[in-house]
């Protein structure tokens, strides 16, 4: 018998190869991986429900895994027994145990990231923001996320991947608010594709530029085109913050704003 466990994982994703297990460099999975050996002193396999790109962040990526059921680490002390395995960029926030049936991938209902854009170059932002060269009409940048709210083929804005047989994603909330820093947008969707969101950003950022109008932008996203894709958004700004689960699995840690 064995005892099915969901984890609640955060991590800064600077130096590490995104989330995905991969021969030869340093990945989130890999890592998380590699303590649960020392942990539970058996090699296995945790399965994450979604990947997140190479410099990446997470504060709320969710896994799941099975232990055996006699193991002696009681579930609640579970997390505190992985952390001391792992490196200060990840933490194991939570532990729960979970329906037999249960994919962290499979059984979420959506999923939803932030992405940080800052109106001051600092020291203590560039690792966790994107910081633009020129100046941008924060108006524009909001005024821009409405167009992706909606089902969709995001086959403009995303990069191909040969196992994706759909490029339909049904974005629930797409919006920017104002911050003291700069603008934070939020997106949520049932499901997303290789790079929508920064493919995304990076054009409501061409908007907020006036180097495209927002009509340019809903014939892009119909064409299904991706040569009508902006260059890609920097990758330290955009955050996994919630993946949601029927069972309302690691609720409490939701952000407020949900």
């Amino acid at each position: 018998m064995h005892r099915p466990l969901a984890l609640l994982i955060e991590y800064d994703g600077t130096h590490y190869a995104g989330w995905q297990r991969q021969p030869n460099v340093r990945t989130v999975q890999g890592v998380v991986e590699r303590a649960v050996l020392e942990t539970f002193g058996v090699p296995l396999q945790i399965f994450g429900s979604g990947r997140t790109d190479s410099g990446v962040h997470a504060r709320g990526q969710v896994a799941h895994l099975r232990v055996e059921d006699g193991h002696s680490i009681p579930t609640d002390k579970v997390a505190l027994a992985l952390n001391t395995h792992l490196p200060a960029d990840i933490r194991i926030r939570a532990a729960e145990e979970v329906d037999e049936d249960f994919h962290a991938r499979y059984n979420a209902n959506w999923r939803e990231y932030s992405y940080t854009i800052s109106d001051e170059h600092s020291v203590f932002y560039e690792r966790y923001s994107w910081c633009p060269k020129l100046p941008y009409d924060h108006a524009l940048l909001a005024a821009s996320a409405a167009v992706f709210i909606g089902e969709h083929d995001f086959t403009t804005f995303s990069k191909l991947r040969a196992e994706n047989r759909s490029y339909v994603c049904n974005v629930m909330n797409c919006h920017v608010d104002e911050i003291e820093s700069g603008s934070l947008l939020r997106i949520r969707a049932n499901r997303f594709v290789y790079s929508m969101v920064r493919s995304i950003v990076g054009t409501m950022m061409d908007v907020a530029l006036s180097r495209k109008s927002l009509d340019e932008v809903r014939s892009a996203l119909n064409a299904q085109d991706r040569s009508g894709c902006s260059q890609l958004a920097p990758p330290q700004g955009l955050c996994l913050t919630t993946v949601h689960y029927t069972n309302e699995l690691f609720h409490r840690f939701h952000p407020v704003h949900l």
